[in-house]
């Protein structure tokens, strides 16, 4: 739901904020330096300052399972793998330093230290200022309704361009499941989203077509670096990752819904540990082109077969002979011929051609004509 506070509500908001996440430091620090990593242990350890730094009791609580939980996030991303293998830089920059949270970070609230009032559709949470009297939220009609029937638990503030969200957690109970009478099976990819074995494909032509426009005007506005660009950059944030979002949800309600037509239950390909089972490099040694297929046949240099195998394509060629020179020397200035002994003597002085025939003129075996044979209205060297 989204929040619509007055000034003096958005301050004290925005101010209790700020003194949850600097106290989260505090106890990220804490947490790192002393190896304490678990909520009570952690809770024990930092509740007092925490009270001292202007908390109340149940915020205090909430902090330290906050970076109770961060840690836990982080050592799970670890043992997966997501951050790298043991040693790399990656990993190493991650686990040389505390966790840090940014001033503005969201901050969860339970019912003790935020009430709703449905009806009303207000809410008022606690601050470091006190409570903040009744914030009015606005929200969808069905969303409305799931928040009057199963609202249950924790809710994150949440701050995110200069607006203010709150995060309700609702508990709504799981539908009847039934035995299907067969599965659906979905494979997942690149140049096709989603492939059911109903020949219905989902193809992300048009997704990569967004995404690739995206990039080039967002390269384009970088490049102009003026005040407006910055501010058309600034408005585009996040507009891609919306897109696909919007893009992955409409056709997994489209799956969902055949499914669910037919009675069937849902396959999905298994993607664990795709990176290490997948090469990165094609078949000839070259790296692969993302949503492109490479065939062995087209990228391989040269295959291997039995006897009596045959290429299709001959790469075998007969060399073509050199032919004569090109005549370089200055045309004389006056068409006059030279005496007979002149003739003669340059005659002799004449560089010999690499060309095996007699005749200067003479057509090599490759069928080209020879460079003075092409220019014979202008040779003079080589003119009868």
């Amino acid at each position: 739901m989204r929040l619509f506070p007055d000034a003096a509500q958005e301050a004290a908001l925005r101010d209790t904020l700020a003194l949850c996440n600097e106290a989260a430091n505090l106890a990220s620090g804490e947490a790192y330096r002393l190896r304490v990593f678990g909520k009570q242990a952690l809770q024990r350890l930092t509740y007092g300052q925490l009270k001292e730094m202007g908390l109340s009791a149940q915020p205090a609580i909430h902090v330290a399972r906050k970076v109770a939980g961060a840690y836990a996030t982080l050592k799970a991303n670890i043992s997966a793998g997501n951050l790298g293998k043991s040693g790399s830089a990656r990993r190493r920059k991650v686990e040389s330093k505390p966790i840090l949270f940014r001033c503005d970070a969201a901050q969860p609230f339970d019912d003790r230290c935020l009430s709703w009032q449905i009806a009303g559709r207000t809410v008022s949470i606690w601050t470091v200022r006190g409570r903040s009297g009744r914030i009015p939220f606005r929200c969808s009609d069905a969303q409305y309704a799931i928040l009057a029937v199963h609202r249950k638990g924790e809710s994150d503030l949440v701050c995110r361009d200069g607006k203010w969200y709150l995060y309700a957690t609702c508990d709504i109970p799981d539908v009847e499941v039934k035995e299907p009478d067969g599965f659906l099976g979905v494979d997942l990819g690149i140049a096709n989203i989603a492939t059911t074995n109903d020949d219905t494909r989902h193809s992300g032509k048009a997704l990569n077509r967004v995404r690739h426009r995206n990039q080039r005007l967002r390269a384009k506005l970088q490049r102009i670096g003026t005040k407006s660009a910055k501010r058309l950059l600034k408005a585009r944030r996040r507009k891609e990752a919306r897109f696909a979002a919007d893009t992955n949800h409409r056709i997994a309600k489209q799956i969902v819904t055949e499914a669910e037509r037919t009675g069937r239950g849902i396959a999905l390909e298994n993607l664990t540990g795709i990176r290490d089972r997948v090469r990165s490099d094609g078949p000839s040694g070259s790296p692969c082109t993302p949503g492109h297929s490479t065939s062995l046949a087209s990228s391989s240099p040269t295959r291997r077969a039995g006897p009596g195998w045959r290429s299709s394509t001959s790469t075998r060629r007969t060399p073509r002979r050199a032919a004569a020179p090109a005549d370089t020397s200055p045309r004389p200035t006056a068409p006059t011929k030279p005496p007979s002994d002149a003739r003669r003597a340059a005659s002799l002085n004449t560089p010999t051609s690499t060309q095996p025939a007699t005749s200067p003129h003479a057509v090599p075996r490759t069928g080209q004509p020879s460079a003075c044979q092409t220019r014979r209205d202008r040779c003079t060297q080589h003119r009868p």
